[in-house]
């Protein structure tokens, strides 16, 4: 069986990636730490293109806590639809938006650990908001992020938190921001899924998937 990367072959491969994708970054645009947050949580299971165009004309209205507090959740599910899972999704930004006014002063929470109390926030979902909102260092570890480092090789791991902590651990802690996107672009736009494109992949010969 193949080996995981050492920490020297790690960062080779990571330079290579943002060789391949110098223009990777977070795409659910937002304006404010909680608009990034009722983007991610609309995120799940939904591309970041879908969401952008919904919360775009969303949040021309409705962009604060307060403002979702006071919606039902019929007309917040009216808004998203488009997104999938919207009833469930509805819900949590309404009981999220609530907390947020009625606990927090209307901020967003800038640490995990308040953050992950929150309805609909995860781990992914509070590493996305830290990293990218307030330059936390962090790793989010969504379906892409999950599928190429374990197919590469960077970690050998069964689930998306042990995956989180082992890259923590093969990651240089400032560069945790930077391979989150990576390793989402290249897997949105090399190692797909179902068919990975071997042949457009700047680092196959790195690659345990690729050479097993």
């Amino acid at each position: 069986m193949p080996r995981k990367k050492t920490k020297k072959q790690t960062i080779e491969i990571l330079d290579l990636l943002a060789d391949q994708h110098p223009d990777a970054h977070c795409e659910l645009v937002h304006s404010s730490a909680f608009e990034l947050l009722v983007a991610t949580i609309l995120s799940a299971q939904c591309t970041d293109v879908r969401v952008n165009i919904v919360t775009e004309e969303m949040f021309k209205k409705y962009n604060q806590p307060q403002d979702f507090k006071d919606l039902s959740i019929g007309q917040i599910e009216d808004m998203i639809k488009t997104c999938g899972l919207y009833k469930s999704k509805a819900k949590k930004i309404k009981e999220t938006s609530s907390i947020l006014v009625d606990l927090y002063g209307g901020q967003v929470p800038d640490n995990l650990e308040d953050l992950v109390k929150l309805p609909g926030v995860g781990r992914k979902t509070a590493g996305v908001v830290l990293s990218n909102a307030f330059g936390v260092p962090a790793i989010a570890v969504d379906t892409h992020v999950f599928r190429v480092s374990n197919r590469i090789g960077i970690v050998k791991e069964t689930t998306p938190e042990k995956t989180e902590f082992a890259l923590m651990k093969a990651i240089p802690k400032d560069r945790w921001t930077h391979s989150h996107h990576l390793l989402i672009f290249h897997g949105r736009r090399v190692c797909k899924a179902r068919k990975p494109e071997c042949s457009n992949c700047s680092i196959s010969h790195m690659c345990n998937y690729y050479s097993f």
